[in-house]
């Protein structure tokens, strides 16, 4: 069984900015990932708010990263981590492929996108239904299309559309926006936004495309459809901590229960990025966890 000094779960921001900082602290790093290194940020096309980086693509970004950490000696495996067991002072992590061992892990796996709950969501996910708007708004130039929620994403993605689809309903389940009230104002400016308030999605529509959506007003139950090609769904995210709810604690919500130490309540391990209680979910925010967990581990495996 290979050992190594620090394992992380996970190669986005987070988990790559700490193993920058492990490596400079002279320690073995292995970085699992189960999908692709850079995480939910390489949906991004244009990154405009990280420090001294004004205009970058998320694949660049993640690029860059990527090569900074490997340059430095770390390791990183597409692995999928399935299970971590405390055995005192080492940590036992398993992959659907191998085990390894390690002094101390950092759990960095973020988060995916929660999904409506509706008959036949999975079936017409990449026929119309889509999770990222500014991966998929491009092949909806000129078309109707609907986004869902009420949060800061629900309110961009709906912006952002406008500018490349012929109406846009953005449907909310509530009369008002947990969003910023000035995107809200700029969509109410926007002639071919369509707000539908107080309904949710009951009914996906079409054969093998998206056709439409049925959508039900939560207080009278009344049912109208709208005809649309696509339907962007922007109801928040979901931590992805399931394979750790033995080893960790977690709150109502599923998030790791950290402090900004990143530790949790098992000495040796640490929690980084999205997937962490934590009031602000940002880039800046994640490569900072990143950089606290691995230093507390470093400090961890000294003590």
């Amino acid at each position: 069984m290979e050992h190594f000094d620090v394992i992380i779960a996970g190669a986005g921001p987070a988990g790559l900015t700490a193993a920058i900082y492990v490596r400079r602290a002279a320690k073995t790093v292995l970085v699992l990932e189960a999908k692709a290194w850079g995480g939910q940020i390489i949906n991004t096309p244009d990154i405009e708010n990280y420090p001294a980086a004004a205009h970058i693509s998320g694949t660049d970004f993640a690029n860059s990263l990527y090569a900074q950490a490997t340059a430095l000696g770390a390791e990183v495996r597409l692995e999928k981590v399935v299970r971590v067991e405390d055995l005192g002072e080492a940590k036992l992590v398993r992959t659907l492929r191998d085990e390894y061992e390690a002094g101390a892990v950092i759990l960095a796996t973020g988060s995916e996108n929660r999904k409506l709950g509706v008959e036949r969501e999975q079936e017409l996910t990449g026929r119309g239904v889509s999770y990222c708007a500014t991966c998929d708004g491009n092949f909806f130039r000129r078309r109707d299309v609907a986004v869902v929620g009420g949060g800061n994403t629900a309110l961009e993605d709906a912006l952002y559309l406008a500018e490349l689809a012929r109406k846009v309903y953005l449907i909310h389940r509530r009369d008002g926006f947990r969003g910023e009230e000035a995107t809200a104002a700029l969509l109410r400016e926007k002639e071919n936004v369509e707000l539908v308030l107080n309904a949710q999605v009951t009914a996906l529509l079409g054969d093998k495309r998206l056709t439409g959506v049925e959508v039900a007003d939560k207080r009278t139950g009344e049912k109208r459809s709208l005809e649309v090609q696509g339907l962007f769904v922007a109801v928040g995210r979901v931590p992805e901590n399931e394979s750790f709810r033995e080893l960790v604690e977690l709150d109502a919500s599923g998030y790791a229960v950290a402090g900004e130490n990143c530790r949790t309540r098992i000495p040796g391990v640490f929690v980084a990025g999205d997937n962490r209680t934590k009031e602000v979910r940002q880039l800046v925010t994640a490569a900072a966890d990143g950089a606290v967990a691995a230093t507390e581990a470093v400090r961890y495996l000294n003590s």
